[in-house]
């Protein structure tokens, strides 16, 4: 098994950047196409587009991409375990 200190900083990395706010972007990035998603806020043919598929499609993404996210964060946690009990050696 090898496992370098390279390794372990990028994973140290990954996890700091899913937990440091990556997730609260994809949040926050919702809360607004959800205003901008309001015919009230804005309407005409774009905005309808807009609502009608460019949203939806976003928003799919979005959540999925979070979902996966959480995945990682999870694999991370198992894999940073996984180095650390093992000594993180060659």
């Amino acid at each position: 098994m090898l496992s370098t200190e390279q390794a372990k900083a990028a994973i140290g990395q990954v996890q700091s950047i899913i937990n440091g706010g990556f997730t609260d972007q994809i949040s926050a990035l919702d809360a607004q196409g959800k205003i901008l998603s309001d015919p009230n806020v804005w309407d005409g043919p774009l905005a309808t587009q807009f609502r009608g598929s460019t949203w939806p499609e976003t928003k799919a993404a979005q959540d999925k991409a979070r979902q996966e996210l959480e995945e990682l964060r999870t694999q991370l946690q198992k894999i940073s375990q996984d180095i650390f009990s093992a000594g993180g050696g060659a």
